[in-house]
Order: structure tokens, then C-alpha cells, then sequence
């Protein structure tokens, strides 16, 4: 049996790690990626990854996508985006190649919550093509959704959830720090939310959505909000820096409403070497109803490993699973796959 053919769209912080992990399996073999960063293009990933190639076929960084998908992989994993409109053409593109996808962008694990237009056309040109397309990734995809409605399968009634997750933003890269605001100043930090230019975390209208779905809650209206963290010692991590005085992160808090009551809570402070100043990281999930659930997580699932691993182990099923646009409520639940990647595919 041929081993799973896999491209990379993307190979940054998170491209690159999904290809080292990927090095490591069995049963699967990266035939192209896509980048086009200068310092990337034209040199072999086993050069870039400081990874022997061994026996492998090299395997060079291109700056055109077709070319990357020749010979056309089982499987594109892109790692460019956090937003689903941002997504939506080289997604379609991937599609119209015959090749499934896993995407990183957070709005993708359920893009219907915010641009339900572009999640039709992307599961009818899916159908249509006889592909899968799936976003992924620790949060949203795992550790503020999928665990929390895991966790519901033990409750005869639910009444209210909570998720939160306090985490380190230090693995991620430089989009990622850009999103949260990371070096900006209070003023800089405030001006971006009320102009639009910072993200903040994206992903807690799908997540509120992916639960109430999975539930069966009628989510009639989603709230979210924005603080700045801001740091009194200076903090560095790989792809960030903040000063004292100015933000080394973002406390996002959301709400999913039925009626005027809240049925979801989201809450995430996420920053850069929170250690510094005495936060210590953690994920947490309180479901009220009968029986209530407590779930507690210290430290925090490692948020780039823990994508990246997301991405990796989704693989088998995004493969075996019916064509269409795809959430993680639709696949089986996610685990780590230690043996030939080849023996999760149906025969």
C-alpha cells in the first residue's frame, strides 16, 4: 500500500511543525510544500527543519501551489490563515484539484457561525469534487468545544457551560502576535479594537456555535469582548516582544445567548511568558446540569504542539470520511496515532 501523499500550504511556525511531526510518522510522506517566503523558497525542508533526509525523496519549498500539488497529494494541509474568508479561495482551489484539506484557521472548525454563504459553497464544490475539508487546530477544534461536548456525553441535562483556558501565546508566531495586540501600547491596543485591526483570539463564535450544535441549543445571539494585558517587567518570547508598561497579550471573554440567558461562557487571557508575572496556565471546563462536570488541565495543552498535532491526527479521518465541508463534531474523536498511519484508513 502507497504511503498517504501530504503537502503543505504554509511553512511557518505552524507549517514547519506540522512537517517535523509528520517526519516522524509512519505511513505518511510529505510530496510538496507552498511557501512564499524568500528565506524559504528554492531550499530543501530538510535543510530548513535541521531533519536528515535519509532515504527520502528532498523535497524543496515552492512559491506556486500547483506545483506543490504535483503529483497531487491525497492531502493539503494549509497553514496561512486564521480567517475563513481569507481561506475561502485557496481552500476552493485546493478543492477544484481533487485534494481534501485540513485547514489551521481558527474561523474554519465551524466557518457556518460567521460566513454560513462561503460554508455552502465550500461543502457543495467539496461534494461535488468527492473531497473533505476540515478545520482543526487545540482551540477552537479540542480544548474549549470538542472536550467540553465529550465531556456533556455523561449529563442526562445541561444547564450552562464553561470553558477557559489560560495560555502561554509564546510558540505562536508573528500573525498570531499580531492578532493579539503583543508590543502595542494601551492606546495603540484600544484604537485596534475599536478600528477592527486586531483579532484578538479568533475562534469563540464557532466554538459557541460547535457546542450549541452538538447540544441542541438554539444560540440566539453571541457577545465577545476584548481587554489588554499589560505587563509591568519586559517579556520575550520567539516571535514577540512587549515592554513594561505596554500589552503582552489579550483577555478575551465571550457569551452564547438563548434568549437573555447565558448558556456558554468563554473565557481565554492568553499572553506571552505569563510566568513572569505569576499567571500559571491551565484549561478548565465547568458544565452545570445533572450530574455537573468539573474538568481541570495544569498546565495548559501546549497550544502549538497541540495544533499541530491536531492537524496530524485528523488525517486518517478527513480521508475517510464523506465528501463535504466537515466539522469536528462530524469525525470521530481525535487521538494519537503511534502505529502506520495507513492502518486507520477504511479498506
Amino acid at each position: 500500500m502507497k504511503q498517504i501523499q501530504v503537502a503543505l500550504w504554509g511553512f511557518g511556525a505552524m507549517g514547519s511543525g506540522i512537517a517535523k511531526v509528520l517526519l516522524t510518522k509512519k505511513g505518511v510522506e510529505i510530496t510538496g510544500v507552498c511557501d512564499i517566503h524568500p528565506d524559504r523558497v528554492g531550499k530543501s525542508i530538510y535543510d530548513l527543519l535541521g531533519v536528515e533526509r535519509g532515504d527520502r525523496n528532498d523535497v524543496k519549498v515552492i512559491g506556486a501551489i500547483d506545483a506543490a500539488l504535483t503529483p497531487k497529494p491525497d492531502l493539503c494541509i494549509l497553514a496561512t490563515d486564521s480567517f475563513t474568508k481569507k481561506a475561502y479561495p485557496k481552500i476552493c482551489h485546493l478543492i477544484e484539484k481533487g485534494v481534501n484539506v485540513i485547514s489551521t484557521a481558527e474561523e474554519m472548525s465551524y466557518p457556518r457561525a460567521q460566513n454560513p454563504e462561503l460554508a455552502d459553497k465550500m461543502d457543495a464544490l467539496a461534494k461535488g469534487a468527492g473531497v473533505s475539508v476540515l478545520g482543526t487546530g487545540i482551540n477552537p477544534g479540542l480544548m474549549m468545544d470538542l472536550l467540553a461536548i465529550c465531556l456533556s456525553g455523561c449529563m442526562t441535562d445541561v444547564e450552562h457551560v464553561l470553558c477557559k483556558r489560560v495560555n502561554s501565546l509564546s510558540p505562536f508566531g508573528p500573525a498570531v502576535m499580531e492578532e493579539q495586540g503583543v508590543g502595542l501600547t494601551v492606546e495603540q491596543f484600544e484604537e485596534g479594537c475599536k478600528n477592527g485591526t486586531l483579532a484578538g483570539h479568533v475562534g469563540f463564535a464557532e466554538s459557541v456555535d460547535m457546542i450549541g450544535e452538538a447540544l441542541g441549543f438554539e444560540i440566539d445571539r453571541f457577545e465577545q469582548q476584548m481587554k489588554p494585558i499589560v505587563t509591568s517587567v519586559d517579556r520575550k518570547s520567539p516571535y514577540g516582544f512587549a515592554k513594561a508598561g505596554d500589552v503582552a497579550g489579550v483577555n478575551m471573554t465571550g457569551q452564547g445567548y438563548i434568549g437573555d440567558k447565558v448558556m456558554i461562557d468563554m473565557i481565554h487571557p492568553q499572553q506571552i511568558e505569563p510566568e513572569l508575572e505569576g499567571t500559571f496556565t491551565g484549561d478548565y471546563i465547568t458544565l452545570t446540569g445533572t450530574p455537573n462536570v468539573n474538568m481541570q488541565i495544569t498546565p495548559e495543552v501546549n497550544g502549538g504542539i497541540g495544533t499541530i498535532a491536531m492537524c496530524v491526527n485528523m488525517i486518517p479521518h478527513v480521508l475517510n470520511a464523506t465528501p463535504g465541508l466537515k466539522t469536528m463534531i462530524d469525525l470521530p474523536v481525535p487521538h494519537a496515532i503511534m502505529g502506520d498511519m495507513r492502518n486507520y484508513l477504511n479498506k
